[in-house]
């Protein structure tokens, strides 16, 4: 089994939230892990700091720490605003090629979803910034339905990893899926719109889904991380990745992307068709 790490990048800074509920929400949703003791006073702290320094994510720190770790991850990153993503098409071309240049591969976190128009004007304007058409997609919130990945692949997307099932990767027409295994709020807010997990307990969940990937002959393994949570005011966010990341390595897993996961597939199915 191969691992493909990914993060989406749902914010670049507070204040692109001040029409919006999302900063009201966050106030609310941080006092109330602090009065269940899932966080620290430090923490609590760390998560304001944020907010008067007007920064919402760690791309640079995680890039760093991937870099170190022989991660070759995906960034996904939106060109549309919806559902409390609304940074501005400046700051994701800005970071679209900040990415690029430290060698990353960058895809579309993508808004529309049931909407062919909406789906292909977001695939035009991201393959006018990233001067490319070789990229893929994870739509936001991981929202799909019956048409999406036909839309997506009418729209000129390389591979989507939107569908949250224990599958192995399939092709729908030009495009590849690979479906999404393990995602960071899942583990560590389990039942609740807040973290109700410890650290520990996100371990042995995480080790559980990595077992049945393992017994359902998961050949390509992917695992989610928002780059918002590499941050000391999300303790047990960034030490789970961490420690996930080390637990893979002590393990002798390898670590693929999505574009070289490709690769190896297409490979594998013309052998396949040559035998015939």
């Amino acid at each position: 089994m191969k691992i493909i790490i990914s993060h989406d990048v749902d914010h670049i800074t507070v204040w692109e939230h001040k029409k919006d509920l999302i900063i009201p929400k966050f106030i609310v949703r941080s006092f109330i892990e602090f009065w269940l003791g899932y966080i620290s006073s430090f923490e609590l702290k760390g998560r304001f700091k944020s907010i008067l320094e007007n920064r919402w994510q760690n791309i640079e720190e995680l890039m760093q720490f991937d870099k170190e770790n022989e991660i070759p991850s995906t960034f996904f990153i939106g060109v549309a605003n919806g559902l409390g993503l609304n940074y501005s098409l400046k700051d994701a071309e800005f970071w679209i090629k900040g990415i690029q240049k430290e060698g990353f591969t960058v895809g579309v976190h993508g808004i529309a979803f049931d909407d062919y128009v909406g789906i292909e004007k977001e695939h035009e304007l991201f393959k006018e910034v990233l001067k490319s058409n070789n990229f893929g997609i994870r739509i936001h919130y991981i929202r799909t339905t019956s048409k999406t990945l036909d839309f997506l692949n009418s729209s000129g997307y390389l591979f989507d990893s939107s569908l949250y099932k224990l599958r192995n990767p399939f092709r729908v027409g030009n495009l590849w899926e690979f479906p999404l295994h393990i995602m960071d709020g899942y583990i560590i807010c389990k039942k609740s719109r807040w973290q109700d997990q410890t650290l520990e307990q996100a371990k042995e969940t995480t080790k559980r889904e990595i077992g049945k990937a393992y017994k359902n002959k998961i050949k390509y393994h992917t695992i989610l991380f928002h780059d918002r949570y590499f941050s000391n005011g999300f303790k047990t966010w960034k030490e789970w990745y961490v420690w996930l990341v080390g637990y893979l390595k002590d393990n002798q897993v390898e670590f693929i992307s999505h574009r070289d996961a490709i690769k190896e597939l297409e490979t594998t199915a013309e052998k396949a068709v040559g035998a015939l």
